[in-house]
C-alpha cells in the first residue's frame, strides 16, 4: 500500500496553497493511506497559559472548516486530530476519515505537555485513557498523538493488539527526540510508524517520517520536499511481531 506523510504551514497565508498542492500529489501519487499533522487546519494556538474561549471558538470554527474538505484526498483513508468540545471537556480527537464511512472518531490525546509555547494542558482535558486500535480496510492503526509518542509502553501495548500501523501526528519543533521517539516506537511494536509536523513560524520542525517496523526510515519530508510517499507491505509488520524485541516475553 502507498503511504503519504506531509509537513504542512502553520502559518495560515501559505497554508491553502499548501494544501491544494498536498492534494494534487496525493492523486498523482495514488495514496492510499495519507497522515496530517496534528490539529493541521489552524495556526498553532496554546501558547498561552491562560485558556481564550473566543480562540478556542475561532480554532474550532477553522477546523470544522477544513474537516469538509477531506473528501478532497479521496480516495485515501485520512488520518490527523481535530478538536471540539464535549460533555463540556476540550479534546484533541485522533480521527480516520474514509471515503466509505467518513470521519469516525479513535482516540483523544491523554499526556499533555505544560512548557512555554506548549501550555496544552490549560487548554485541552482528558479523557478516560484508552489506546484501543481501529480496524480501517487492512489495517490495524494505532494513534499516538504528538507527547504521546515518549510513552513507548503503548507502542509495545499496541503491537500485542497486532496494530501494523502507528499513527503520530505532530505539532513539535526541530529536536533529535522526534526522530528517536518515532524509531523506538516502531521497534517496540513491530508496526510502521508514520508522522506528519507543522513546518515554519521559527517553532515547528516539520519532518514528516514514514519508518519501518525495524525503526529504519524509509523517507521523510524537508521543507523542499514538504509530502513524501513510501510503499509498505504489512505483512512485513506481521513477520516483525515474531523477532525481536517484540519477542521478548515480559
Amino acid at each position: 500500500m502507498r503511504v503519504t506523510v506531509c509537513e504542512l504551514p502553520d502559518e495560515r497565508s501559505t497554508f491553502e496553497a499548501a494544501w491544494e498542492a498536498l492534494v494534487a500529489y496525493v492523486k498523482e501519487q495514488k495514496s492510499d493511506l495519507v497522515l496530517l499533522p496534528e490539529l493541521p487546519f489552524s495556526s498553532w494556538f496554546a501558547t498561552t497559559p491562560d485558556f481564550d474561549a473566543t480562540i478556542w471558538q475561532r480554532v474550532q470554527q477553522e477546523h470544522d472548516a477544513m474537516m469538509k474538505r477531506l473528501p478532497e484526498l479521496a480516495p485515501a483513508t485520512v488520518l490527523s486530530t481535530h478538536l471540539l468540545i464535549e460533555e463540556g471537556r476540550h479534546l484533541n480527537r485522533g480521527f480516520v476519515w474514509t471515503p466509505e464511512h467518513g470521519y469516525t472518531g479513535v482516540h483523544d490525546k491523554y499526556y499533555f505537555p505544560d512548557e512555554d509555547l506548549f501550555y496544552e494542558r490549560r487548554w485541552f482535558d482528558r479523557s478516560p485513557q484508552d489506546f484501543t486500535p481501529v480496524r480501517v480496510r487492512d489495517m490495524v492503526i494505532g494513534f499516538m498523538i504528538c507527547t504521546e509518542v515518549m510513552f513507548t509502553e503503548w507502542a509495545r501495548h499496541y503491537g500485542r493488539q497486532g496494530v501494523n500501523i502507528l499513527a503520530v501526528p505532530r505539532a513539535t519543533p526541530p529536536h533529535a527526540r522526534w526522530e528517536v521517539a518515532p524509531r523506538m516506537a516502531a521497534i517496540s511494536s513491530g508496526a510502521f510508524v508514520i508522522s506528519s509536523n507543522h513546518a515554519g513560524n521559527q517553532l515547528f520542525g516539520g519532518r514528516g517520517l514514514i519508518i519501518d517496523p525495524d525503526g529504519e526510515i524509509l523517507a521523510e519530508t524537508s521543507h523542499q520536499t514538504p509530502f513524501v510517499t513510501a510503499e509498505i507491505d504489512l505483512e512485513v509488520s506481521a513477520q516483525a511481531k515474531k523477532t525481536y524485541p517484540r519477542d521478548v516475553q515480559e
